[in-house]
């Protein structure tokens, strides 16, 4: 997914508008959750030049698929996803202050426009991957699995299982004895 801006490169206030359809890269998304590799990535975005390199806004449009966090019935739908994001030219990016702690990670990673090209693979990963939801769920109301058996909770709204406390399990065997 690298776009050629050697057009826009070093002429601020030039635009050029983006409406494409890519492939979708692997590993688009979460453990339950995802983009399937290879599925449609519609793209509507604006490329601008600025002074220190080129602002892309726009949006990703995404079909999501995985399984509930509760039930794990399937699900899909569409995503569209705002995308902002400044790719300087080398340098231009601003100056960061040194870490204080070589361990240290940081979380503003800036983008660069690399000879005369911008890479948005890690730009869609971002904005797509973290607009997932971590628990997807079905429905809000989704009341899941019985932890005891396995059986979905919404098909048979009433199942319950009568838990006996283990300190008492030894007492349950004397009333089965008495109504005998």
């Amino acid at each position: 997914m690298v776009i050629a801006v050697k057009d826009l490169a070093r002429n601020p206030g030039s635009t050029h508008t983006l409406v494409e359809s890519v492939a979708a890269p692997s590993d688009l998304g979460v453990a339950l959750i995802g983009v399937q590799q290879g599925s449609s990535i519609e793209l509507e975005l604006n490329l601008e030049a600025v002074h220190e390199g080129i602002f892309v806004s726009g949006t990703a449009g995404v079909h999501v698929v995985g399984e509930c966090s509760r039930c794990l019935d399937p699900l899909a739908y569409d995503l569209d996803v705002d995308i902002q994001e400044m790719f300087f030219f080398e340098g231009l990016a601003p100056v960061r202050a040194a870490k204080e702690d070589e361990n240290e990670t940081m979380d503003d990673e800036q983008r660069l426009v690399e000879h005369d090209t911008i890479d948005l693979e890690p730009l869609l990963r971002d904005v797509v991957v973290t607009a997932l939801p971590f628990q997807p769920v079905c429905r809000e109301d989704c009341p899941g699995l019985c932890s005891e058996c396995g059986i979905r909770l919404a098909d048979n709204p009433g199942h319950h299982h009568e838990v006996l406390d283990p300190r008492w399990a030894a007492l349950s065997g004397l009333t089965e004895n008495q109504e005998n």
